[in-house]
C-alpha cells in the first residue's frame, strides 16, 4: 500500500469510528433460515470472484431471500463483465471521498437499509467496503476476521488468509446455517 493510501485509510478509520459512534441499529443474531433480507458487499474487480458471488446470490434467492448486492471496483472504472444494473450496484474508487468513504447515493441507501444479515465478502481489505459495512444498519453483520474490526462485525470468520472467496463463502454459509433462533422466554 502506498504512503498516500496509508494516510487516507488512517483518516478514513478515524471518520469510520466517529460515524459508528452515532450508529443506531436493531442488533440481532439471525440464521440464514430466519432471515428475509440480505445485503452483500464484494470486490467486483476479479471475474472469478464475481462469478462466485453471482452463484451465491442465485442460491440465496432460491431460498426466497431478498438480496441486494453492492460491488466495488478499486480501479477507476468498472470492468466489462459487470452484471445487470437491475440486480447489482457498483461503485468505483472515484466515487469515494479523499479519505475513501463511499460518496455514492445508492451506497448511502444500502447503508441505511436494515438488512437482517449483511455479508461482507471483502477479503482483499478495500477500505470503502469496510466503511460501508461499518456504518450499515444491518441487524447482523458477517465479515472476515481482522484485528480491529471487532466493532464492525457480529460474526467474524477466521482463517481466510490465502484461501480465497470460495472458502470464505462456504464458511459464512455454514455458520449462518448453524445459528439457531433464540428461545422465547
Amino acid at each position: 500500500m502506498s504512503f498516500i493510501n496509508t494516510i487516507k485509510n488512517t483518516f478514513g478509520a478515524y471518520f469510520l469510528r466517529q460515524d459508528m459512534k452515532g450508529l443506531t441499529r436493531d442488533r440481532g443474531m439471525l440464521s440464514l433460515e430466519d432471515s428475509k433480507t440480505i445485503g452483500i458487499l464484494f470486490d467486483a474487480g476479479d471475474k472469478e470472484e464475481f462469478e462466485l458471488v453471482k452463484k451465491y446470490v442465485i442460491y440465496l434467492r432460491e431460498l426466497k431471500k431478498k438480496v441486494k448486492v453492492v460491488g466495488f471496483f478499486s480501479k477507476g472504472t468498472s470492468a466489462d463483465f459487470t452484471y445487470s444494473k437491475l440486480e447489482y450496484d457498483f461503485f468505483t474508487q472515484k466515487e469515494t471521498t479523499w479519505y475513501n468513504k463511499p460518496s455514492n447515493k445508492f451506497v448511502n441507501n444500502f447503508i441505511a437499509e436494515e438488512f437482517d444479515i449483511l455479508i461482507d465478502l471483502n477479503i482483499h481489505d478495500h477500505f470503502p467496503l469496510r466503511y460501508t459495512a461499518g456504518t450499515s444498519r444491518a441487524r447482523f453483520k458477517v465479515g472476515r476476521k481482522k484485528e480491529g474490526d471487532e466493532c464492525i462485525y457480529d460474526l467474524m470468520i477466521e482463517g481466510t488468509e490465502g484461501k480465497g472467496l470460495k472458502y470464505f463463502l462456504r464458511q459464512a454459509d455454514t455458520y449462518l446455517q448453524m445459528l439457531r433462533k433464540p428461545e422465547s422466554a
